[in-house]
């Protein structure tokens, strides 16, 4: 496999990778159990009769410049 092929089979990844999740989510609502998503600074837990509950806030994401090295302890 030369690493043209590899390049273009990684460059799949992520369609296929957000149709997998959306498959196994809506597999999940369908048995009548609830998923966990985020939406903006918050877990919210979605049942399948399409009804939200906030669970948690979140922190906001860090951001990070390429290359820079954190401890964190």
């Amino acid at each position: 496999m030369s690493d043209h092929d590899i390049q273009q089979l990684e460059s799949q990844f992520p369609a296929l990778s957000d149709r997998a999740f959306a498959a196994a989510r809506q597999s999940v609502l369908a048995s009548g159990q609830s998923v966990l998503q985020t939406e903006g600074a918050f877990v919210v837990r979605v049942f399948p009769d399409g009804r939200k509950e906030v669970v948690k806030q979140i922190e906001p994401s860090t951001a990070v410049k390429i290359g820079t090295i954190y401890t964190i302890k």
